[in-house]
């Protein structure tokens, strides 16, 4: 069972995916369930999400005028184990920046080029998408 937490106008809302068959999600919602029927008979419900906004700037280094820009993407979805590099910092191509946990298994996920780190934009913990940006990097 998968489960998510939402704070909504104050309010903190645990929601359980207790199970998911054809067009109908059972969901449950602070101890009441939920029984919701998908509109479009053909497709699962499908979930999107972003990364949550920090409560507290992580930091960012201004656009270099000439140099690549390169987002480092989450390759699968899946929850962020660590962060192994911070704003200003200088990595090398395929080196270690974030490990991405999904189906149990961790999964590093490494500098696509060599630069500096420029913004940082999940936190230890975020649950992500594939294809999610994860960390700008600056050559």
């Amino acid at each position: 069972m998968k489960e998510f937490k939402y704070l909504i106008n104050g309010n903190l809302y645990t929601a359980t995916l207790v199970k998911m068959k054809e067009d109908v999600t059972e969901i449950d919602v602070n101890g009441k369930s939920y029984s919701v029927t998908s509109c479009n008979s053909n497709k699962k419900p499908v979930v999107y999400s972003r990364p949550a906004q920090a409560s507290e700037p992580l930091g960012s280094l201004p656009a270099a005028a000439s140099g690549q820009v390169k987002a480092v993407k989450a390759p699968l979805p899946g929850n962020i184990m660590s962060i192994d590099c911070k704003v200003g910092d200088t990595v090398k191509k395929g080196q270690k920046i974030i490990v991405l946990e999904a189906m149990k298994m961790e999964n590093t996920i490494p500098a696509d080029i060599d630069g500096k780190v420029s913004e940082i934009l999940v936190r230890k913990g975020d649950t992500v998408l594939e294809g999610v940006d994860l960390v700008i990097l600056l050559s």
